[in-house]
């Protein structure tokens, strides 16, 4: 047997070290999973574990990540279950965790992704790799984004249509945002607050960010913010460069200063 601790402080029995049978129930961590090459260890996603591609295909599938069967779970018999104190429901996996070792990552900073990553390679039996990869990570920051100006575009950072959604603090997109050198002008929200488009007008943004996901925002849901910010600068974003705090932070800094570079 071997014990760990999760990122919320929980103890982690696993009885099968390395794992053979793990179900992820967040696409961030998927794709890490595969990046760290452990294909034939992962047994089980959700639907939204979109990549890799073949992954989605070929892999079962246990529902969505709020939204898990647990008898689909059981059926697979894992030895390990990967979630997310934000992305999963706290009831589901403490009802996964009676049967199942449930390891719970709460990632809000750039640090505490690295250290997800490499928690991971430690628990799957993929350490070197991990640490490689989150090395890399760190190395891509700061050669891309190395130092944040002290004079920051201000920006809001959408997420969701009817109701409007925001991003506020004490989340991952809002420390990546200030990583990559924007001022969060909702910073003094919590979480992902609604807010009305007045508040917009109020809050002045240089830039507005509207995200492909999870509201897949495009060009024709502009319209409302002009009206209210006519000076502001919209932007589609890439969501996932905000949000995923897996290997796909190898993409974020360079997508970061392109960014910057066309403001």
């Amino acid at each position: 047997m071997q014990h760990f601790t999760d990122q919320m402080g929980r103890a982690v029995a696993l009885p099968v070290h390395p794992p053979r049978r793990i179900i992820s129930l967040v696409p961030s961590q998927t794709e890490l999973l595969a990046d760290l090459g452990l294909a034939e260890e992962v047994v089980g996603i959700t639907k939204f574990c979109t990549h890799p591609e073949q992954w989605f295909r070929t892999k079962k599938r246990v529902g969505g990540t709020k939204t898990v069967s647990l008898e689909k779970v059981a059926a697979l018999a894992p030895d390990l279950i990967l979630g997310n104190k934000e992305e999963n429901d706290r009831e589901q996996i403490e009802a996964l965790a009676e049967q199942f070792p449930v390891w719970m990552s709460a990632v809000y900073t750039l640090a505490d992704a690295l250290e997800m990553i490499q928690a991971v390679g430690v628990l799957t039996g993929a350490t070197t790799r991990a640490i490689a990869l989150a090395q890399q990570i760190q190395l891509e920051f700061d050669q891309n984004i190395p130092t944040i100006s002290d004079v920051r575009p201000r920006v809001a950072y959408f997420i969701w249509r009817k109701p409007y959604m925001v991003v506020g603090r004490d989340t991952f997109i809002h420390s990546m945002l200030e990583r990559a050198g924007f001022e969060n002008v909702f910073q003094g929200l919590s979480r992902y607050p609604e807010i009305a488009l007045e508040a917009l007008r109020v809050a002045r943004p240089e830039l507005i960010f509207l995200s492909s996901e999870p509201f897949p925002f495009k060009e024709k849901h502009m319209d409302p913010f002009k009206e209210v910010c006519p000076t502001a600068t919209i932007q589609i974003v890439d969501g996932a460069l905000f949000s995923w705090y897996g290997s796909r932070l190898l993409q974020a800094p360079g997508y970061f200063k392109m960014l910057q570079e066309k403001m």
